[in-house]
């Protein structure tokens, strides 16, 4: 395919009032939080300008555009056939998450998750006066596999009431294969945990790996789960406050839609839903073309990493553009390698302690090229001052 977008281009982001690169001093490159680098895709950018141009932002009614874009882009792609009344919008999914957790669970009782995980689920579970329940995820080779009789052991606990998924992994990498859905499914079904799957970074896979939703696994488990998507990781608009729960079974539903009004995130903005629209109506060959670009910095990173520093091993990636990269040789704490490599080598990433798992780092791909080597380099020289002290 031609490459028709131009992802090396580097777009100036410092000053915009933008986390990524304004919570970073002057001078240092970030790879850390997950948003994107690269402009989002020329449909939605128009789609903004129109939206703007009309001049008036009220509150806004979500049309059936809206549910058509979202029914057709998952039933095109993946046979998903979803339904208009199983959809509840919302404004991200933390919030939604946030929601579905007070709907599901009592205070006291446990969730499972499978660490490392993304650092937001600890915090919403604490939030919402639950547990954490952790089914580790067990190394192989360059990769991680599920424990599935300890996943066994933990979910038939009678005080784990949910299951927090995360489909594809962050920051592990891994994109869950369909046995794998269908073995932690049949065992929250067997032992009444309700599965919720974060499935925010759906899009983004890599080369050879598919993304199976996991509504599609099986008839059997659409009246156990609920499941978070967006376009906002995939699209680069994480910024407009869109997302979406898909809720198969009417009761829960209705206890998840209660919820999302008790606390306040039932309302989204009118830029997001034209966003939404646009994205999943007229990008999906600038998403192609995004995945290609982000394998090519993944194989470039993991070269220049097995070059300079080969004790230190950089993760298969499957899905997501964050890198998961193995620096217990150091034996020192990721916090104190990621303090370092801010202050002495000005590039910022995320230490492994943030997702419950110590001696790694989290390295976000997703910006030109030019920029992530830029940064690699500094990450380089950085660990040898540490491997050498």
């Amino acid at each position: 395919m031609k490459n028709t977008y131009d992802f090396d281009e580097i777009v100036q982001r410092r000053g915009t009032n933008c986390v990524k690169w304004d919570d970073c001093a002057e001078g240092v490159l970030p790879l850390w939080v997950a948003d994107m680098d690269f402009k989002a895709a020329p449909p939605i950018c128009e789609a903004l300008e129109r939206r703007l141009a009309h001049g008036v932002f009220g509150y806004a009614v979500v049309p059936d555009a809206y549910y058509d874009a979202v029914i057709n882009w998952f039933g095109r792609r993946y046979g998903w056939q979803i339904q208009r009344e199983e959809i509840i919008y919302t404004s991200g999914v933390i919030p939604a998450i946030a929601a579905i957790l007070k709907a599901v669970t009592m205070p006291g009782e446990k969730v499972l998750i499978q660490s490392p995980v993304y650092n937001c689920f600890f915090s919403n579970i604490y939030n919402s006066g639950t547990l954490v329940a952790d089914n580790p995820l067990v190394e192989q080779g360059d990769t991680y596999v599920i424990d599935f009789e300890d996943f066994e052991q933990k979910v038939s606990d009678p005080k784990v009431t949910a299951f927090l998924l995360c489909n594809p992994h962050n920051p592990a990498g891994r994109v869950w294969t369909k046995d794998e859905l269908m073995r932690m499914g049949d065992l929250c079904m067997k032992h009444h945990v309700t599965i919720i799957s974060d499935e925010i970074h759906c899009e983004l896979m890599m080369p050879g790996t598919s993304f199976t939703p996991f509504a599609t696994v099986s008839e059997r488990f659409l009246q156990n789960c609920v499941i978070c998507n967006s376009p906002t990781k995939n699209f680069n608009i994480a910024g407009l406050q869109i997302a979406n729960i898909i809720v198969p079974n009417a009761d829960l539903r209705r206890r998840i839609d209660r919820a999302i009004n008790i606390n306040e995130v039932c309302d989204v903005n009118p830029f997001g839903i034209d966003a939404l629209i646009a994205a999943y109506n007229e990008c999906e060959d600038w998403l192609t073309q995004l995945n290609a670009y982000l394998f090519d910095n993944y194989c470039a990173l993991r070269r220049r990493f097995e070059e300079a520093l080969p004790q230190m091993g950089v993760k298969k990636l499957e899905g997501t553009y964050l890198v998961w990269m193995d620096v217990r040789s150091i034996q020192r704490s990721s916090d104190d390698i990621a303090t370092y490599l801010t202050e002495r080598h000005r590039v910022r990433v995320n230490p492994g302690s943030m997702y419950g798992t110590d001696g790694f780092l989290r390295i976000n791909i997703a910006c030109p090229r030019a920029q992530l080597m830029q940064g690699v380099e500094r990450i380089i020289e950085g660990l040898r001052e540490l491997s050498e002290s």
